[in-house]
C-alpha cells in the first residue's frame, strides 16, 4: 500500500514512519499499542510536547491518510470503538501544564494533558477549584473529562463539563488550528462553537488547550447520609421531591444501591448521599432543616470532614481491575430524574439471584446514574442490555463508559441513534472527510 504526502509520492506504509519523523521530533516517538486489552491503539505512539507539534501531526496523518487515535492518561480507553487500533496513537500525556491563570477573574487556561488533580492541588493554593467532578480524579486529564463530558453526583450544584468550559483551542484533522470561546467567562456572541466538541470523543479535532471559569473553594462542606432498611422507594421518592421543592441547596441528591453502600459506608441498604457546600452556619442550618425532613424510619449520619474525602474518594475511584479473571463494565444511564429509582431497584434485583455484583448510583436531581457491574462475561453483557432496556422503557438511554475490546464488538456500545443523528454524521464527514480522527470511537460509528 501506498500513499502521497506533500506532493511526493507513492511512499510505502513501511516508510511512513521515516517521513512522520520529519514533521514531528524523533524523541517524541515509542513503540505502538496495537493488542491493548481495551483496544483504541495504534501502530506507532507519539508524544507531542507543542501545540506545533500536534498540528503537523495531524495534517501529515490527513494527507497520508493515516488513522489517529487519541489518548490522554487512558481512563477513557475502553469508553467506545470499535477500531482495536489506528496507525497513530496521539498521546497527550506529556503535552501539559498551565499556560495562564487569571486569579481575579478566576478563570484558568490549561494544556489538554494536563491531570485534573495536579490542577485542583495548584488552584487549592489560591482558594479557588475547578468545579467538576469527574471520575478518577487523580489521573483523567482535562482534555479527557471535556472531550467525554465527564461528570458526577455533583453535576447537581456544579453542572457538567460542559458548563465549565469558556473557551477551547482545537486542532481539525486536516491540521487547522481554530479557537472557540473566549477567555473571560461573559463571552455570549454567537453559537457556542465549545459545545460542538465538548462529548464529542475526539472524533472532531484534537483539543489543544481548554480555558476554564474557577468557583472559591467551599468554606465548609458537609455530607449526611440518610438510610433506608426498610427499601421503601415510595418513601425516598416523596422525600427527594420534598428536598428540591424547599429552600435547601444540596450539591448532590444521589442514590446508592445496597451494593455500593455497603462498600462506602458498610450499610447494605439505599441510601441517599447529600452534600451540602457553603459557610458553616449556613451547612449547618441546612443539615438541622434536613434532619426535622427526614422520614421516621430512615437513618441519619452526618459524616466528619475526614470520612467525608474518604467516602468520595472511595466513590470516584477507578473501581476497574483488569487482571481479574471477572469482566468488568461500567454503563452511564440516563433517565428523568425520579426514574433513577427504577434503575437503581433493577440493578439489585438483577444482582440478588446470580453470580453478578452491580455497584450503582444515580442522581435524583438530574437523572444520571452509573452502574459498575462485574461478573462472568454472559452476565455481565445480559446486565447491561437489561439496563439498557430499563432506561428506554422510560425513554432514557444507557451508554457503555468500559469494556474491553473483544467485548464492544459483541453489544451495541452507543444504543439507539438519535433523530438528530444526521446532522452528527454530516458535520463529521464535513469537518474530518477522511476519517482520520478516532474513527468508530463515537456513536452511530462515527
Amino acid at each position: 500500500m501506498t500513499f502521497t504526502y506533500m506532493g511526493v509520492g507513492p511512499i510505502s506504509i513501511s516508510g511512513s514512519l521515516l517521513v512522520l519523523k520529519t514533521v514531528v521530533p524523533k524523541e517524541r516517538f515509542a513503540d505502538g499499542e496495537t493488542d491493548h486489552l481495551l483496544g483504541n491503539g495504534g501502530s506507532i505512539s507519539v508524544y507531542p510536547q507543542s501545540e506545533e507539534e500536534i498540528v503537523n501531526l495531524l495534517s501529515y496523518a490527513n494527507q497520508s491518510g493515516q488513522t489517529v487515535s487519541i489518548v490522554g492518561a487512558g481512563t477513557k480507553r475502553g469508553y467506545g470503538g470499535l477500531a482495536e487500533s489506528a496507525d497513530i496513537l496521539l498521546s497527550l500525556k506529556k503535552y501539559n501544564g498551565i499556560v495562564e491563570h487569571i486569579q481575579g477573574d478566576m478563570t484558568v487556561t490549561v494544556k489538554a494533558g494536563t491531570c485534573f488533580g495536579d490542577l485542583q492541588e495548584y488552584l487549592a493554593d489560591y482558594d479557588q477549584r475547578l468545579a467538576i467532578d469527574p471520575f478518577s480524579p487523580q489521573s483523567s486529564t482535562i482534555g479527557g473529562i471535556i472531550a467525554a463530558n465527564d461528570s458526577g453526583p455533583k453535576r447537581l450544584g456544579y453542572g457538567s463539563a460542559r458548563d465549565s468550559v469558556i473557551g477551547l483551542r482545537v486542532v481539525y484533522p486536516d491540521g487547522t488550528l481554530i479557537r472557540t470561546g473566549g477567555k473571560v467567562v461573559k463571552n455570549v456572541a454567537g453559537y457556542d462553537m465549545n459545545k460542538l466538541f465538548i462529548g464529542s470523543m475526539g472524533t472532531l479535532g484534537v483539543l489543544s488547550e481548554v480555558t476554564l471559569k474557577l468557583r472559591p473553594l467551599p468554606k465548609y462542606e458537609s455530607l449526611v447520609l440518610l438510610s433506608f432498611p426498610e427499601d421503601d422507594s415510595e418513601q425516598i421518592r416523596q422525600f427527594s421531591i420534598q428536598l428540591l421543592d424547599s429552600m435547601l441547596e444540596p450539591v448532590t441528591l444521589e442514590l446508592l444501591n445496597p451494593s455500593l453502600a455497603g462498600r462506602l459506608t458498610g450499610s447494605y441498604n439505599k441510601t441517599l448521599a447529600i452534600a451540602f457546600e457553603d459557610v458553616e452556619s449556613s451547612v449547618l442550618y441546612q443539615e438541622n432543616v434536613l434532619r426535622d425532613m427526614k422520614p421516621d424510619t430512615a437513618d441519619f449520619k452526618v459524616l466528619s470532614e475526614e470520612e467525608t474525602r474518604t467516602f468520595w474518594k472511595k466513590l470516584y475511584e477507578n473501581p476497574i481491575n483488569e487482571s481479574s479473571e471477572e469482566l468488568t463494565a461500567s454503563v452511564k444511564i440516563g433517565v428523568v430524574n425520579m426514574d433513577v429509582l427504577h434503575i437503581i431497584e433493577e440493578t439489585t434485583q438483577l444482582e440478588s439471584p446470580r453470580r453478578l455484583t452491580i455497584q450503582a448510583h444515580g442522581g435524583l436531581g438530574h437523572g444520571l446514574c452509573r452502574a459498575v457491574i462485574k461478573g462472568e462475561e454472559r452476565l455481565v453483557i445480559d446486565a447491561m442490555i437489561q439496563l439498557r432496556s430499563k432506561a428506554e422503557e422510560s425513554g432514557g438511554y444507557a451508554t457503555v463508559t468500559h469494556l474491553p475490546y473483544k467485548q464492544r464488538k459483541q453489544i451495541d456500545i452507543w444504543g439507539e441513534k438519535p433523530p438528530s443523528f444526521f446532522l452528527m454524521e454530516r458535520i463529521k464527514k464535513t469537518v474530518d472527510p477522511n476519517g482520520i480522527l478516532n474513527p468508530q470511537r463515537f456513536l452511530g460509528g462515527i
